[in-house]
């Protein structure tokens, strides 16, 4: 994954360079499937460029973003569509146009309810066994981004959230996040990313062995 990162050609890519062991491991497992891929946010292409490379000729690849000149990279590494993530009408057009989705991440405008708002629409059609990943979650700390140390609009209180409703069985308190209901089967932190593991949850059992 570095090698390819540091060899993107023709258009940019800017990452924090300790995202990129995360990717391999969240992501390495799909390379040379036919998994389809969403990133919300295509910038200035190169970051499609480099998942094309990544993940193969097979893979379906799409990316959304609200600027209207990313137009321009629509065909080149992958399908652009252009519209807001947090428009559910437009996120789930683009998903049926996908066929589905397998793999999310967003690295769209940062913003703590546009976060909130493209889960809470895609988790529920994300399928099972796939990955959903957010990043740059710094900014839920920035005030620019409806975030803050104390804000309660920090993605940060929804991870908590989720962690609670991973738990409903055992403090019988409800779902905060319904969308997610009984589809985490876990729950990822790194510095800035998060990673939300899909798949269907059943209760625990246990057993002595004597």
């Amino acid at each position: 994954m570095a090698e390819i990162y540091a060899t993107t050609q023709d258009y940019v890519v800017h990452k924090w360079h300790h995202y990129i062991p995360i990717y391999d491991r969240y992501f390495g497992k799909y390379r040379g499937t036919k998994v389809r891929f969403l990133e919300i946010g295509v910038d200035k292409g190169g970051s499609l460029q480099m998942w094309r490379r990544f993940l193969g000729e097979d893979a379906v690849l799409f990316g959304v973003d609200i600027k209207k000149k990313c137009k321009e990279f629509d065909g080149v590494s992958g399908q652009v569509r252009i519209g807001s993530q947090d428009d559910p009408d437009f996120l789930n057009s683009v998903i049926d146009e996908m066929g589905g989705v397998d793999v999310v991440l967003d690295d769209g405008s940062h913003q703590m309810p546009h976060i909130e708002a493209s889960l809470r629409t895609i988790y529920p059609r994300l399928e099972i066994g796939g990955t959903y990943m957010i990043e740059d979650l710094h900014a839920a700390y920035w005030k620019g981004f409806e975030g803050g140390f104390d804000a309660e609009a920090n993605f940060f209180n929804t991870v908590r959230k989720i962690v609670d409703d991973m738990h409903e069985r055992y403090h019988h308190q409800g779902y905060h996040v319904p969308e997610l209901e009984g589809a985490v089967s876990g729950l990822h932190v790194h510095d800035s990313i998060v990673v939300i593991d899909k798949d269907a949850v059943h209760p625990p059992t246990h057993s002595k062995v004597n």
